[in-house]
């Protein structure tokens, strides 16, 4: 039974007030994703990797404040069609290898961007631009 306010659902659909898609899948149109958007992904993705730490902003070469392991990595991405080429500033804790530890980020940013935005990562470029130390612990001695 059916009231006469509301349409009957049509076969292969949810019902009223769902999506129906009436065109084919190749005339709906596309999505694309801003180089913003990825930028920040990229950030969010290389923030998993625990020796990677932040870059201060730079310029001129000149750093405009402190890198620091608790900084989010600066990454620029750019966007062309379904692919994306990523240039990532980051600071790598002392003691880890640093060419080691830029190569496991490089691959795990090309696989985390990938998986994330369904574009593919045709080049990562990681710059180092700081080794930091972990915060020291302030110890207090007490005079007796």
């Amino acid at each position: 039974m059916s009231s006469p306010n509301v349409p009957a659902a049509r076969p292969g659909t949810s019902g009223p007030g769902r999506h129906r898609a009436d065109t084919a899948p190749d005339d709906r149109g596309s999505l694309s994703i801003a180089d913003t958007a990825v930028e920040k992904i990229s950030a969010a993705v290389l923030d998993e990797i625990d020796e990677i730490g932040g870059a201060a902003r730079r310029v001129l070469g000149l750093p405009m404040g402190s890198d620091h392991a608790e900084q989010r990595p600066r990454v620029t991405a750019t966007v062309s069609g379904g692919s994306v080429s990523l240039d990532a500033r980051v600071s790598v804790s002392y003691p880890a290898p640093v060419a080691a530890t830029a190569d496991r980020a490089r691959r795990h940013l090309a696989v985390r961007v990938a998986a994330s935005t369904g574009m593919q990562v045709t080049h990562v470029d990681i710059t180092v631009t700081a080794l930091t130390t972990p915060a020291r612990p302030t110890h207090r001695r007490e005079l007796a």
